[in-house]
């Protein structure tokens, strides 16, 4: 098979404007006429060899970022929302919407945009009469929302919180774990540490410098919480900065956002980058063994995991999702090709939602999507208790996944048999936007198939998919 063709015109666009540099001086510093760095800008030539060597000796630059990027996700993303009634006689094709994310991504990110906008009017429709009638009035996306994008097109890896988190962990004695540690750096700045049976897993009283953390809950919990302080007082400005980059559109979205990032400090500490990625291709990616070495609880090792996406050091892309009892996706990443339903739940065909009937077991699948890729699909439930007798128990289960590529740096792949097509289960994204014609879980027709309906004939479905 001859070697696929690279159109990176977006990335090189988006290099070049940060180097500060016209067309003209970038393409002298990547050898290469101005006219054909244009073509290549604008996609109508791949990026040549010389350009990829170029990049990496003249700039330091990471070539392996030149295939990656957005446009698969905002495929996907695009996709899911013109799946939207509103478009059903209007959805662009498949090679458009690929088109659009490859040449002009910000126009795709707008679209998205103008599409959440229009959900929340839909959706809010009654509550927002009021809002409607006064002057100024204006739409923004919630701030879960933004919050949750900004994380997602960051690839999940913020590298200044990151090496900041590992900085603050690599300053710790050899006999000293990450919890004493961190008690011991706050109280250097006057700052008391005490563990109380609250009702709150953390709760900080500003006036009398006083952190007080649940006894009640796991000591990986306990840990994670107070490295959550630390980062919101230790590393405010840090912080600080990150958010004015992000340009939030709300002040309830740039709160969110900062306690994401205390959140992000926190693993990443218990978890420093290199001790943990040598930790994880030397165990093979056995999250138990992880959670002990660490003091982890499993899922901060899955989520963990799927952040390992520094430049020039990174692991095994993996995907990470959490779901509740109903099917709804409360966490989502994707370093991968797979994306998630940004609205409602998962594919019922994943092994995800089965984990809740074998509770402490890890379920192993191998699923293939519409589009041909393979994946290994890792899955457990983790139960959180409220501690003691009577506390309701808010019950999730995780999964973490990658193609299986990359199967053999994997524990759990061991004596799966990856030869079988029959191996694979077909998993999609959401019933709208599946492709799938023979799905015996679907839910709602794909709106992209026309349905043909016979009173004579009944099967799985009271319909077919043409």
């Amino acid at each position: 098979m001859p070697p696929q063709k690279l159109y990176a015109g977006a990335k090189l666009r988006d290099i070049r404007t940060r180097l500060g540099l016209t067309q003209k001086d970038f393409a002298a510093k990547l050898g290469v006429s101005l006219p054909y760095l244009n073509q290549m800008e604008n996609n109508n030539r791949p990026v040549s060899t010389t350009v990829v060597l170029a990049l990496a000796q003249e700039f330091g630059f990471d070539v392996t970022e030149l295939g990656q990027g957005d446009s698969e996700r905002l495929v996907s993303d695009m996709r899911e929302a013109l799946a939207d009634p509103v478009f059903a006689e209007a959805a662009p094709q498949l090679a458009d919407l690929r088109l659009t994310a490859s040449n002009a991504p910000a126009l795709a990110r707008a679209f998205l945009t103008l599409h959440r906008a229009y959900r929340q009017t839909h959706e809010r429709l009654a509550s927002l009469d009021e809002a409607l009638g006064r002057e100024g009035a204006q739409l923004q996306p919630s701030p879960w929302e933004e919050v949750r994008d900004f994380f997602h097109y960051c690839d999940n890896y913020i590298d200044a919180v990151d090496r900041a988190a590992e900085h603050f962990a690599q300053l710790q004695d050899h006999e000293t774990d990450i919890h004493d540690a961190a008690r011991r750096r706050l109280s250097q700045t006057g700052i008391t540490v005490r563990i109380a049976r609250t009702a709150p897993m953390r709760a900080y009283d500003e006036e009398r410098k006083e952190l007080t953390l649940s006894s009640l809950a796991p000591m990986e919990t306990q840990t994670f919480q107070l490295l959550v302080q630390t980062a919101l007082l230790r590393q405010n400005t840090l912080l600080e900065a990150t958010l004015d980059l992000a340009r939030f559109q709300s002040d309830e979205a740039r709160a969110i956002a900062k306690l994401g990032l205390a959140n992000y400090f926190a693993g990443a500490a218990m978890m420093p980058y290199r001790a943990f990625l040598d930790a994880a291709q030397e165990t093979r990616h056995d999250l138990e063994l992880l959670a002990g070495r660490f003091g982890a609880s499993i899922e901060q090792v899955a989520h963990r995991l799927s952040t390992l996406q520094r430049p020039g050091a990174k692991g095994v892309p993996f995907f990470f999702v959490r779901v509740d009892q109903a099917g709804t996706i409360t966490k989502r990443h994707s370093a991968t090709l797979l994306q998630f339903a940004r609205f409602g739940g998962a594919c019922p065909l994943w092994n995800v939602h089965r984990s809740f009937e074998t509770p402490g077991r890890f379920l192993r699948q191998l699923a293939e999507t519409p589009d041909g890729v393979r994946y290994i699909s890792l899955a457990r439930d983790v139960s959180k208790t409220g501690g003691h007798f009577g506390a309701p128990v808010r019950r999730y289960a995780i999964a973490l996944g990658c193609e299986v590529r990359h199967a053999a740096a994997l524990v759990y792949a061991d004596d799966m048999d990856f030869t079988r097509a029959s191996a694979f289960e077909p998993i999609g994204i959401s019933c709208r936007i599946c492709e799938r014609t023979d799905c015996h879980q679907r839910s709602v027709p794909p709106l992209e198939k026309r349905l043909s309906i016979s009173p004579a004939r009944r099967d799985t479905l009271p319909y077919r998919l043409e």
